[in-house]
């Protein structure tokens, strides 16, 4: 993991072959982003949105795409982007360590969500976009936009079906969800996303709770853990496409709505790829058995969940508003009924 937390230099600094730009013309605006993903999920979170936008832009503008921990690791991805160093980040802001008033609610914040198509509604239509906006500007950094994974679920070798069975488990997962967690029994443990599936097999870790099944079976987690828990503690994860706010605004106005279009895009081709791939492997995965803990039981994680929020809210006036447009949100929803909410 050193020489991967270093920069590459020589032919280890070439961006992934499928991302390979041409030779250019003198003049042109060459990006380097890094994605919190590793190659084998990377191929479906952001590479394709990517591509379309190389082939787009052509000799005007490339982005050489790195995966995750390529050229600096994950919690350093923020501080490398401010500085310039690298030009755009695709994280959450949990995982990036982002120095902001909002970046407790990046990646999984706990029953803030309950399916993917909340994310985009709470940006778009709730405020959130306006506020995460604002908070980046602050730090020298745009904020391009948000988006939706998929849910948060537990992984394990050995079955959870009752929140018993969490105590003492050493879970990899993202900062603020080990937070909430923790109450729980579960020892959050941070390492880099590469060394996860060897942390499971020799014991460092007993699961997961990063990802959805679809993930756990593209980049390989399925293949070293033997059961998949149904309850999750977020219907989604929220994650954003980031630029160092100089690097941006030396950008033509056309190329800034080509790079927001062709990110609406990987948005668009997540809800559909986590939605369908969810259902399908739990329906036709064979690698690992599905467990749930009981309705009743789970039901006091989503009131402790809430409690959470007004410990988060406490701490500032931004967060305040922040924790104030989800309650609103959720409540509308219950209220909206079905299909919005049930039960």
């Amino acid at each position: 993991m050193t020489s991967r937390r270093k920069f590459l230099t020589g032919a280890a600094a070439l961006p992934a072959a499928s991302l390979a730009a041409p030779a250019l013309a003198q003049g042109k605006i060459t990006w380097r982003m890094q994605t919190y993903a590793g190659p084998a999920l990377a191929e479906h979170v952001i590479v394709p949105a990517i591509n379309s936008f190389n082939k787009i832009a052509g000799d005007r503008m490339q982005i050489e795409l790195y995966f995750s921990d390529q050229l600096v690791p994950t919690g350093e991805l923020f501080q490398a982007m401010q500085r310039g160093t690298i030009d755009a980040v695709q994280s959450d802001d949990d995982s990036m360590a982002s120095p902001t008033e909002v970046t407790v609610f990046g990646g999984y914040f706990p029953f803030a969500s309950r399916y993917s198509l909340d994310v985009p509604v709470l940006f778009n239509q709730y405020g959130l976009n306006e506020i995460w906006a604002e908070e980046y500007a602050k730090v020298g950094v745009k904020h391009i936009s948000a988006g939706s994974w998929d849910p948060c679920h537990f992984n394990t070798k050995d079955p959870i079906r009752s929140l018993e069975d969490l105590k003492g488990k050493r879970v990899f997962t993202f900062p603020t969800a080990g937070r909430f967690l923790s109450q729980f029994g579960v020892v959050p443990v941070t390492l880099p996303w590469e060394d996860i599936e060897v942390a499971v097999q020799t014991g460092e870790l007993d699961g997961i709770a990063w990802s959805g099944i679809t993930e756990d079976y593209t980049v390989g987690w399925a293949d070293v853990t033997n059961y998949f828990l149904t309850n999750n503690i977020s219907g989604a994860w929220i994650g954003h496409f980031f630029a160092n706010m100089d690097k941006w605004n030396e950008v033509p106005e056309d190329l800034q709505e080509l790079l927001r279009v062709c990110m609406d895009q990987s948005h668009y081709y997540r809800q559909w790829w986590y939605w369908g791939g969810e259902a399908s492997l739990r329906v036709n995965g064979t690698k690992m058995e599905l467990t749930s803990i009981p309705d009743s039981e789970w039901d006091t994680v989503e009131q402790a969940a809430h409690t959470f929020w007004d410990e988060i809210a406490a701490e500032s006036e931004v967060k305040a508003k922040v924790v104030e447009i989800f309650k609103q949100y959720n409540a509308d929803m219950a209220k909206a009924g079905r299909p919005y909410r049930y039960g």
